[in-house]
């Protein structure tokens, strides 16, 4: 084994018979994708509401693990990238080893993200106790992802095959944002609906002298401890997920050389390869194309859960509403993918990016009708599904372009995929924590049920 690929997962360009990429291996690539949604969809529609009702954290302390744990997040995405484009080719690959040892630990900070260790903790060990796992959930979860992201380059394949493996990809990953939302939703939300109850009879009532019955303090009590409780046993159930995902992508895929590619250490120094890849007009023109899309979509997500529990009376309603989203997200992936392919890609963005605005808008001034309600978010999901589907779409096409023009700058895949990612989280952790600091003057946060 002289070259290291005789006996390794890789396969060379020559070993594929067609242009074409096998069915089994773009579904497995496909749901290798899910572990990473599944878990940020939650974090998107649950992490503020559970910062703030179930932990009880004041709401400065849950803007800062936000933001703050999402600018670590961005920042970890381009060390990450180049990380891997440091790493020597194995057996199993040179992106592969990188989703496999992350694993275990991102499972395990997974669950922990989720878990009290004290019924009552003080602000700084509260604040300390989750901005560490949150963080550390990140940096695992930034080794699945980076690496997984790139693997779209290997799959073999020209670049048609390698759209059609992008258009699964994005399909189990709608998917799995619905997945995540429903199978989390359904477990705690009849939780969140009980609290809700009890807070709302506790802060009618007459607190001015806090002369609260011990059956009211003790059914208070009783429903943030299950409440507590569901979140865990939801945590489990998407770790179980993450792990047979991610053993799914293992054993499915193989990674294959790319024209121009050699799957071997980069050469060049880390703020060398940044600059070159930042200076690529077209690769700066997709990042900042997107870049307030994904942050109108990331605002909206992540006030989804707090907007129908206090805003409205559609809190007992929030499953169905996360459901009626990504079901029409997902559904609508294939429509998307045909007019891609007729319309062209920038057509088809225009049309679908179109809709999200008056479906956001028209959800403010629906009220308490969930008729309405429901059918906004269902237009906001078709347009969702332009942006899961074309910006991942057009990356490839921007790193051929740099290939093309620059063939003596090699293996700089992961550092593209790295940066891309870097601008959205960081815009998405900045719009979700001036969202949360917001709350810190809003009345609702000031009842009884935050003084537990």
């Amino acid at each position: 084994m002289a070259d290291g690929t005789s006996e390794g997962r890789e396969e060379g360009p020559s070993d594929t018979k067609s242009s074409g990429i096998p069915l089994v291996r773009k579904i497995s690539y496909a749901v290798g994708g899910m572990p990473y949604q599944l878990t940020q969809s939650v974090k998107g529609f649950f992490m503020q509401i559970f910062l703030l009702d179930v932990v009880q954290m004041d709401a400065f302390y849950a803007s800062l693990i936000l933001f703050m744990g999402r600018a670590w997040d961005a920042i970890t995405d381009p060390i990450v990238g180049y990380m891997v484009s440091k790493s020597k080719r194995t057996r199993i690959g040179k992106l592969i080893p990188w989703i496999v040892f992350s694993l275990p630990f991102g499972i395990v900070s997974y669950i922990m993200m989720w878990f009290m260790p004290q019924d009552s903790m003080s602000p700084a060990f509260s604040f300390s106790w989750f901005f560490i796992w949150t963080c550390l959930f990140d940096l695992f979860l930034t080794c699945h992802h980076v690496p997984y992201s790139s693997l779209n380059m290997f799959l073999g394949g020209d670049q048609n095959a390698r759209d059609s493996a992008t258009g699964y990809r994005m399909g189990m990953e709608v998917f799995a944002v619905l997945a995540g939302g429903v199978i989390q939703s359904q477990i705690v939300g009849v939780h969140h609906a009980k609290k809700t109850r009890v807070c709302s009879q506790l802060n009618y009532s007459d607190t001015s002298s806090i002369n609260l019955s011990y059956p009211a303090l003790h059914n208070l009590t009783s429903s943030l401890t299950d409440t507590r409780r569901a979140y865990i046993v939801a945590a489990l159930v998407l770790a179980s997920l993450y792990f047979l995902c991610c053993l799914v992508l293992f054993l499915g895929v193989k990674e294959q050389l790319a024209p121009l590619s050699t799957l071997d250490r980069i050469q060049m120094p880390y703020l060398t390869g940044v600059k070159m890849v930042m200076r690529h007009t077209p690769y700066v023109r997709l990042i900042f194309g997107f870049l307030f899309s994904s942050l109108a979509f990331q605002m909206a997500q992540g006030n989804m859960a707090l907007f129908c529990t206090y805003a409205t009376s559609l809190g007992p309603y929030l499953q169905y509403i996360i459901l009626a989203t990504m079901t029409a997200a997902t559904l609508s992936i294939p429509l998307w993918q045909i007019l891609l392919c007729r319309l062209g890609k920038k057509t088809t963005l225009y049309i679908g990016l179109s809709m999200f605005a008056p479906a956001m808008a028209a959800i403010v001034y629906a009220g308490n009708s969930l008729p309405i309600f429901i059918f906004m978010v269902i237009i906001g999901g078709f347009s969702l599904a332009v942006l899961f589907l074309l910006p991942w779409s057009m990356l490839p096409d921007v790193v051929d372009d740099f290939k093309l023009k620059n063939p003596s700058s090699k293996d700089l895949e992961p550092v593209f995929y790295s940066c891309f990612v870097f601008f959205n989280k960081f815009v998405g952790g900045l719009s979700i924590g001036l969202s949360t600091l917001v709350l810190q003057d809003a009345s609702r946060y000031r009842g009884i049920c935050t003084k537990q």
